[in-house]
C-alpha cells in the first residue's frame, strides 16, 4: 500500500543537524527535478525580500519564512516526519506508533511537496516554506514542473498494490495516477455528516487517524474495495461506489459526527 500525503503549511523548526543531502532522498529520480526548484528557490530568497515574499504568497507575519528558504542548503536536516506538523500530522501522530508501525509508515507513506516533489517521513529534510502553488520566476508553477518526472518515479513507487490518495488538490495536480494505477487508487472525502459539507479540520484529522488506524492494525487492504472493508472494520462510515470504467479511481466519502 502507497499513502499520498499533502504536506502541512508550518512546519517545525528543524534546529541544529547535518545539512540536505539530496541525493540521500527517497526516490532518486526525482534528484534533478528536486536540484532545479532548490536551487531557484534559495537564488529568490537570497535577493528582493519583497519579490520573494509576493512570489511565495507569504504574509508580512511570515517574512521570517525568506530567510530560512535562502539558508536551505546549509540548515539542520531532520525526518520529513518530524519537519511537517499541522492538524493531519498530529491525528497520525507518527513518534507515538510503536515499533512495527513506525516500520510500516517508512515504507508506506509519502508526502508530496512543492519543493521536493515527493518524501519518505524517514528522508532527512531541513524546514522551509514553498507550496505547489508557487509559481517560481525561472520554472514556472510547480505542479507543472513536477509533472514529468513524476510520472517516471511513481508508478514503479506505487509497484502493484492499492494506493490511497488523501493529497489535496493542489498537491494532486502533480501526479495523477493514471491506467492501471489508477485502478488500484482510492481518493477520500471527509464530510460532516449532518451537513454533508467537506470542513477543513474535519477533513484533515480524519485523514490522520485513518492513517494512523491502518498502520496501527497492520491492515494491508490489496484494492480499494478491500480498503473499505477495512475502514469499516474499523468503525468508519464509508460510502463508496466502483468507477463505471476501468482505469478511473475510486471515491470514497467517509462521513464523520464529531472530532473527539
Amino acid at each position: 500500500m502507497l499513502v499520498l500525503l499533502p504536506p502541512s503549511e508550518g512546519k517545525a523548526n528543524a534546529g541544529e543537524g547535518a545539512p540536505l543531502r539530496l541525493e540521500s532522498l527517497s526516490l532518486p529520480g526525482l534528484t534533478a527535478a528536486r536540484e532545479a526548484v532548490l536551487g531557484e528557490l534559495v537564488e529568490l530568497c537570497s535577493g528582493d525580500e519583497e519579490k520573494a515574499r509576493e512570489v511565495l504568497g507569504l504574509s508580512e507575519g511570515l517574512r521570517g519564512e525568506v530567510a530560512k528558504n535562502a539558508a536551505l542548503r546549509t540548515a539542520g536536516a531532520h525526518p520529513a516526519g518530524e519537519v511537517y506538523t499541522g492538524v493531519l500530522y498530529d491525528a497520525l501522530g507518527l513518534a507515538t506508533l510503536d515499533a512495527a508501525a513506525r516500520r510500516r509508515a517508512a515504507d508506506s507513506l509519502l508526502v508530496f511537496s512543492g519543493l521536493w516533489g515527493a518524501v519518505r517521513v524517514t528522508d532527512r529534510i531541513p524546514s522551509y516554506r514553498c507550496s505547489m502553488g508557487v509559481k517560481l520566476p525561472g520554472l514556472g508553477a510547480l505542479a507543472g514542473h513536477w509533472r514529468a518526472p513524476m510520472a517516471e518515479v511513481l508508478p514503479e513507487a506505487a509497484a502493484d498494490g492499492l494506493v490511497l490518495d488523501l493529497r489535496s488538490s493542489a498537491y494532486a495536480a502533480a501526479w495523477r495516477p493514471k491506467g492501471e494505477v489508477a485502478g488500484r487508487t482510492a481518493t477520500v472525502r471527509v464530510l460532516h455528516a449532518p451537513t454533508r459539507k467537506v470542513v477543513s479540520h474535519f477533513n484533515k484529522a480524519t485523514k490522520g487517524r485513518i492513517v494512523r488506524g491502518l498502520l496501527t492494525a497492520g491492515a494491508t487492504p490489496k484494492d480499494p474495495a478491500e480498503l473499505v472493508e477495512v475502514l469499516r472494520e474499523l468503525g468508519y462510515a464509508v460510502e463508496a461506489e466502483a468507477p463505471g470504467k476501468a482505469g478511473k479511481a475510486w471515491a470514497l466519502d467517509v462521513l464523520v459526527d464529531e472530532i473527539h
